[in-house]
């Protein structure tokens, strides 16, 4: 019971709502200058229009028209704005310039730091992506690549109905922030798109992601070091990496990743379904309090892992334990098919083993066979419906 009341707990986290007002006062971007013929740099339009809202006492709606908006490197300030409550109402498709040196250098495309109260709906970024994953795949040496919307250090945001399309890198990065909610998102990316992971989180507490598809190059949702209280339901993800807490150790100091529920995903033809991985190296990280529930399997290369041998080139961690440590995860009515004969694979650290690892009704089959399990320095339980048999 003390389980369930802890996991169930969590989605009233993010039922924070925004006030109206007869006084609200919509900035139409167009009215700052922004045209919409893909082509004339609409960049100081956007953020004038910003300014503006920023600057109001009341609530307030940026409207973005259909069209097209050529959009450079934009940040948008949220500590001296005069209300919590703006919306960005997008019905057109903002672009990033194709040129990928343009913003490659930059980190972040659209950036949101310490907005408080904020609400984007609808719309689409086009993160014109194809330029720079081409110069990386050739092994020529190129800017690291834009994150294509980054929140930073907020609270109370709200993203609804956003397609976010071939991002130089990630598509979302959520970064020390509170009480955030994602809902309703397409996130697209050919599966050969480098590191354009769909939903990066870190230091932040108080997450959902919720209906949403996700496909791309590398994981749909990843969660680095300091995420909490994070709510993942209803998502469907492939092609890419699957769902993944990690990688996390590769600093000694390093914030844990706790309580953590993801429910009701599928996964299609993915390198990974539920992952969570870690370096091999010292640290005093952890990762305890999560649930992953109902999850469909399909063509899943790795559907359940844990990797805790992770050293990509042998760089950094060679002849090295993770000091992560592992605990209370439970998997809870997984089912499917594995691209690979070992659909269930626990490779914990030899000095810190996982504890508390659970298997609870899970179904996996290779070639319409049982699939095989492997487990090294993991420590569990096992109940009802279990296949591949339990090595924990």
């Amino acid at each position: 019971m003390g389980r369930k009341l802890r996991f169930l707990a969590v989605p009233f986290l993010f039922l924070f709502s925004y006030s109206s007002s007869a006084m609200s006062t919509t900035y139409n971007v167009q009215g700052f200058g922004a045209k919409s013929d893909g082509s004339s740099d609409c960049t100081n339009a956007f953020l004038s229009a910003w300014a503006a809202a920023c600057a109001s006492v009341s609530p307030s709606t940026i409207y973005v028209p259909p069209g097209r908006y050529l959009l450079g490197a934009a940040s948008f300030w949220g500590q001296n704005c005069k209300n919590n409550a703006i919306t960005m109402r997008i019905d057109g498709t903002l672009v990033a310039p194709s040129d990928y040196n343009v913003i490659g250098h930059t980190g972040n495309w659209i950036k949101f730091e310490s907005v408080a109260g904020l609400s984007i709906y609808g719309g689409t970024l086009d993160g014109q992506g194809t330029g720079l994953w081409d110069c990386k795949n050739s092994g020529k040496n190129c800017p690291q690549g834009a994150t294509s919307l980054g929140f930073y250090n907020s609270n109370n945001v709200l993203v609804s109905g956003l397609t976010s399309l071939n991002s130089q890198m990630f598509h979302i990065i959520i970064d020390g922030c509170q009480n955030t909610r994602l809902q309703g998102l397409t996130i697209s990316a050919p599966e050969n798109s480098p590191n354009t992971d769909g939903i990066h989180i870190i230091s932040s507490s108080g997450v959902a992601i919720m209906n949403s598809h996700i496909g791309t190059g590398d994981d749909c949702i990843s969660l680095g070091p300091g995420s909490s209280n994070m709510w993942i339901e209803n998502i469907n993800c492939g092609p890419g990496h699957g769902i993944s807490i990690g990688s996390l150790g590769l600093d000694m100091q390093e914030a844990g990743v706790k309580n953590v529920t993801v429910k009701t995903v599928t996964f299609s033809g993915t390198e990974n379904g539920l992952r969570v991985k870690t370096w091999a190296r010292p640290s005093n990280g952890f990762v305890s309090g999560i649930l992953f529930q109902h999850a469909v399997m399909v063509n899943v290369q790795n559907p359940i892992i844990i990797d805790q041998n992770y050293c990509p080139n042998n760089g950094k961690c060679p002849g090295q334990d993770s000091g992560v440590r592992i605990s209370d995860v439970t998997y809870q009515d997984i089912h499917g098919t594995s691209a690979t004969e070992v659909a269930v694979n626990f490779d914990c650290s030899k000095n810190n083993p996982c504890s508390d690892i659970k298997l609870e009704d899970v179904n996996l089959t290779y070639n319409d066979q049982p699939a095989m399990a492997s487990c090294a320095n993991a420590k569990g339980s096992a109940s009802g419906l279990i296949e591949p048999t339990s090595c924990l």
